[in-house]
């Protein structure tokens, strides 16, 4: 393949190029399997190319190793290719693997019925991008309540939130010890969006639960939707999803 802007060669489809320094796709889908990973390039909604990364299933001790390098592996392409946004499918483990070894806006696919990952990611793309909010999690914390349920966990779930683009601010709400207790540990899910496209982030500590208000970018209840299943997808794989 080589460059669409300058005609460099390049060495894997969808690479940046470092010629002319533009990119040569503007989102990734990475659809992951046991054994391989299926990297798609996008340019808007084309695709500029594909690539496979492969790896040997481990057990036992060597598990978590296997799975650390093959989300390492899968992040070095990603690096090479410099997107906007990566989207991405497969098991959990991997893809929090993946989380914590790049830094790009990514996005969990939610395919139809009958849809592959990539025509559902086409399909997203066409509906319309919703503005987004640049700035460190600590910055999109509000509001007269600064009491974080769980300490330092709670304080993860929050960053979690609010690290997403279409998230503006979270603001905590008074915490209400009155519930049953649970030895689950510290959990939160994000409820169904109102009609102005906000969530309720509710997490829960043993007995303790806190209500958060989500503002985000979204106008409406469709999209609010989209944010939603972003952020508990999101919480299911930093081990925090309320029912898992």
């Amino acid at each position: 393949m080589q460059c669409d802007h300058c005609g460099t060669p390049l060495d894997h489809p969808g690479d940046y190029c470092l010629v002319c320094e533009t990119a040569n796709c503007d989102a990734v889908v990475v659809d992951i399997e046991e054994s391989r990973a299926t990297l798609t390039m996008l340019d808007e909604d084309e695709i500029v190319g594909r690539y496979h990364v492969t790896t040997t299933p481990e057990s036992g001790e060597f598990a978590p190793v296997q799975v650390r390098n093959f989300a390492g592996r899968i992040g070095d392409e990603l690096r090479r290719k410099r997107p906007d946004e990566v989207f991405v499918t497969g098991p959990r483990e991997v893809v929090s693997a993946l989380r914590e070894d790049v830094r790009y806006e990514m996005y969990r696919v939610r395919a139809d019925e009958g849809e592959d990952a990539v025509e559902a990611v086409v399909k997203r793309q066409g509906g319309g991008e919703l503005a987004t909010v640049d700035g460190a999690p600590a910055s999109k914390l509000g509001g007269s309540h600064s009491t974080l349920i769980g300490d330092r966990k709670g304080w993860e779930v929050i960053r979690v939130v609010a690290a997403h683009p279409n998230v503006k601010k979270v603001i905590p709400g008074p915490i209400d010890a009155s519930g049953s207790g649970s030895r689950t540990g510290l959990r939160a899910k994000a409820t169904r969006a109102d009609d102005t496209g906000n969530v309720r982030l509710i997490v829960r500590d043993g007995s303790s639960v806190q209500e958060n208000r989500v503002v985000t970018t979204a106008g409406n209840r469709a999209d609010g939707e989209r944010v939603r299943a972003d952020l508990n997808d999101a919480l299911d794989d930093a081990g925090f999803l309320a029912g898992t």
